[in-house]
């Protein structure tokens, strides 16, 4: 703390006195350990029609199964999207479609 004041004359409508206090931080940069790669999508790998027919068959499936999944039971909007995106990203390493 650099410096420390009571201001008497605040009208805060209050038997208490306002303080005010000048503080000096230094700050250190937090890091961070473990994280994993992004791992992106190779959209190149879409040109090719029958890899990108093996892929539309798989991810079909998988949005099929979580459909029947999602009717039986009551979800929310965040549990419906954590299942779409499992179902997309688990479906890429079967067909191979990671850069």
């Amino acid at each position: 703390m650099e410096d420390v004041r009571s201001m008497r004359g605040a009208d805060i409508a209050s038997d208490h006195h306002l303080v005010v206090a000048n503080f000096r931080l230094k700050l250190k940069k937090q890091w961070t350990t473990g994280q994993t790669a992004l791992q992106r999508f190779n959209t190149a790998f879409l040109r090719h029609t029958d890899k990108l027919h093996e892929f539309k068959i798989a991810l079909n499936n998988r949005l099929q199964a979580l459909q029947d999944l999602l009717k039986e039971e009551e979800t929310t909007m965040e549990d419906n999207w954590k299942g779409i995106k499992e179902a997309l990203t688990s479906t890429c390493p079967e067909v191979q479609f990671w850069a």
